[in-house]
């Protein structure tokens, strides 16, 4: 099969041609409306790898009335793009099964679409059309738990409704999308240059996947081939955004637990990466290292300090596993079982913990990494799991850092974009293993090279529907822990 492959298919051939490339093992990646002319087109792009293999269907509708047969019934993630695309595109999916609104809250007025073209500035919010329309469960001693949006501490805001007989969980609904920011419509109209920053805000703690998912579509889009050099370093980046995140989710899952001491140690290594990452790009969380044609490198990771860090992370490790009460409540603890982690499209670490080998490093690699790289898996999809594949997913990016840096110089290595050929759209798609998971960006540029169209798609949004399936028969109060070994974005999520 031709690894890049684009097809023109109409709305009576979608639902047949989607089942075909999932029968065939694709997943689906991503599905964008587009604005053009004429019509309104709607991208569907399916993936499998390795070989790095990519398949878009594009299907033209009226852009007066645009509907489109809904897939939902053949993939789940498919049904909630359809919910994102009516809220934000007006594009109805027909026979959806859960039809109500995704995105827009109920205080949002009906009949207004923020993506088209003609939207116009946003009218004025006006009271919710009745209550959210929770699921309720019903039965002897049943009782609702309501939990958020707003939360303590620095989390971004999210309703948990809990439906509860005793402390035991029957059924978690997780409403979202409190903090739409317009992310798609920014991009719009933006120079390349531009539109990195905003690529790297998307989800503060992923700076460098969302930037590098940007930039390699942009490449894509301009035939633009990037110096090997550059690719290393862009590598090295996305390791070092790994390691800093995941002992910072090791320290939270220990302390959600009571064993603070050791959520302050791994705190205390978090700060030591975050100075190295200064280091390496001038900014914190790795801003500016990752360039359109290229990457800017200010120094190397210290080796010598690189092997503390290591020893100090394997100490905090040991110790977690070895301390009873630690084990206890991770074992067993919110299983999300390999079967629906299948069904519901689920990417990154929380795959991988229930058997899933999915990592887009080995299926849609920028970089040969020569057998470098190991990924890790778990079968029991419990809190134990989440906390072992990013344990062992630490000493497998210590060994790439070590891997890449050997040839590597500090300084910026970049090409200029290409103009890229053919006719129509000049159009790319990036995709990157990211800490919490894959991530895909599809980019189309106008006639003038700037951005006509940015869908970006962060794990989380893969990720959400599966938390409240593991919490399913769990108690209330291991939901901060449940929820901390998920630890998925808001923002990534709610664009």
């Amino acid at each position: 099969m031709d690894p890049r492959t684009t097809e023109e298919t109409g709305p009576d051939r979608l639902v047949t041609r989607v089942g075909e490339l999932l029968a065939r093992g694709h997943r689906l990646a991503l599905v964008a409306a587009h604005h053009d002319e004429t019509a309104l087109r709607v991208v569907y792009l399916f993936v499998s790898g390795p070989p790095d293999t990519r398949t878009e269907l594009h299907v033209r509708l009226d852009p007066d009335a645009p509907e489109v047969p809904t897939v939902a019934h053949l993939s789940f993630p498919a049904g909630r793009f359809e919910r994102e695309m009516r809220d934000l595109h007006g594009v109805v999916p027909l026979g959806h099964p859960l039809p109500r609104r995704l995105v827009r809250h109920y205080h949002w007025p009906r009949g207004w679409y923020p993506m088209r073209p003609n939207a116009g500035p946003p009218p004025s919010f006006c009271e919710p059309e009745g209550p959210y329309p929770f699921h309720e469960v019903e039965g002897d001693s049943v009782y609702e738990i309501p939990v958020g949006p707003v939360h303590a501490g620095l989390i971004e805001p999210g309703h948990f409704r809990f439906s509860v007989v005793g402390e035991t969980i029957i059924k978690l609904k997780a409403r979202l999308w409190f903090v739409h920011k317009g992310i798609e419509k920014l991009f719009q109209g933006r120079t390349v240059e531009r539109g990195l920053p905003l690529a790297e805000r998307i989800s503060g703690d992923t700076a460098v996947g969302h930037a590098l998912a940007y930039c390699l579509a942009v490449e894509e889009a301009t035939a633009t081939v990037v110096p090997e050099q550059a690719r290393r370093a862009r590598a090295l980046l996305l390791e070092m955004e790994r390691l800093y995140n995941h002992i910072t989710d090791i320290g939270a899952l220990c302390n959600d637990v009571g064993h603070g001491i050791l959520n302050a140690h791994a705190l205390r290594v978090r700060e030591q990466l975050l100075r190295c990452n200064d280091r390496i790009t001038g900014h914190r969380l790795l801003r500016g290292g990752v360039l359109p044609g290229g990457a800017a490198l200010r120094a190397l990771p210290d080796p010598r300090r690189m092997r503390a860090i290591a020893a100090d992370i394997h100490e905090i490790v040991d110790l977690a596993l070895g301390h009873s009460t630690v084990r206890d409540r991770f074992t067993t603890t919110a299983r999300l079982a390999p079967t629906a982690a299948r069904d519901l499209g689920c990417l990154g670490y929380v795959a991988r913990a229930s058997g899933l080998d999915i990592d887009a490093r080995l299926s849609h690699p920028f970089l040969d990494l020569g057998g470098a790289l190991s990924v890790p898996t778990r079968l029991t999809g419990d809190v134990l799991a989440r906390f072992l594949v990013r344990a062992e997913e630490i000493d497998a990016s210590l060994a790439l850092v070590d891997h890449l840096a050997e040839g590597l110089r500090p300084g910026t290595v970049r090409v200029p974009l290409g103009p890229g050929g053919g006719p129509g759209p000049r159009a790319g798609t990036g995709i990157v293993e990211g800490w919490r998971g894959t991530i895909t960006t599809r980019v189309e540029l106008a006639p003038d090279h700037t951005l006509a169209r940015v869908k970006p798609v962060d794990p989380s949004f893969f990720n959400w529907p599966a938390l409240p399936v593991a919490l399913a028969d769990t108690i209330v109060p291991d939901f901060p822990l449940t929820n901390k070994s998920f630890n998925l974005s808001y923002a990534g999520n709610d664009l």
